[in-house]
């Protein structure tokens, strides 16, 4: 077995944790690059979104530097797989104390979506968009959020397919009731897992589709 190459370490205790995800990670571009997005995350810098500012390098003439250009191909084109570093992070979150679902906690269902009119991108379609409060071409991400007095936890966010077409053309319900179907049961798969049979709140934001959440199945509820 070839002997694995060292990686250079993330800033001060933040290489502790980066650590714990190294065995997901098969090669040095990746752990590396796993590392500087966590440090580009965390930093106090403007715009965090952007991979420039990830990358801790100008906006738009630091677009070709070697670190945005190496961050964008570790985000974009790499083979580490997300699900795995997601179960991961929710693991370590759940074996700390401080971070662990209890009684007192709530998990926040919300569905957001946001105007696109492509075709190149993935989850367009057309749809209704609470953003907009319309029917419009877009994408709709569902996410769930684990929080308490003290703490919040984000689970991953999750896209979404748009709506198909009856033959007859009209446009098929966007959240299907089914709670084997729709926007809402990968976020409810996910939120089985963190709450891990423990007693909880569901509470959906004020765009969460209420059809979606009355699931008909007591055995999806929580």
């Amino acid at each position: 077995m070839t002997k694995r190459l060292p990686c250079p370490p993330a800033p001060g205790p933040l290489e502790a944790y980066a650590a714990r995800f190294d065995d997901l990670l098969s090669t040095l571009a990746q752990r590396r690059g796993f590392r500087e997005y966590l440090a580009g995350l965390l930093l106090p810098r403007d715009r965090n979104k952007t991979l420039t500012c990830l990358a801790g390098t100008e906006p738009v003439v630091g677009a070709q530097h070697a670190a945005v250009q190496r961050l964008q191909f570790f985000l974009s084109e790499s083979t580490w797989d997300g699900e795995q570093v997601n179960a991961c992070r929710l693991e370590l979150l759940l074996a700390d104390p401080a971070t662990a679902p209890h009684d007192g906690g709530v998990l926040v269902i919300d569905d957001s979506g946001d105007r696109k009119d492509c075709s190149a991108t993935a989850h367009v379609g057309k749809r209704y968009l609470g953003s907009v409060g319309k029917i419009d071409r877009g994408v709709v991400t569902v996410t769930t959020c684990w929080a308490d007095d003290t703490s919040t936890t984000h689970c991953m966010p999750c896209p979404t397919p748009p709506p198909t077409t009856s033959p007859a053309g009209r446009m098929t319900r966007p959240f299907a009731p089914s709670c084997r179907s729709g926007p809402l049961w990968p976020a409810r798969r996910r939120q089985r897992a963190w709450c891990s049979g423990r007693s909880s709140r569901t509470a959906p934001t004020a765009t969460t589709t209420p059809s979606a959440l009355n699931c008909p199945t007591p055995a999806c509820r929580s």
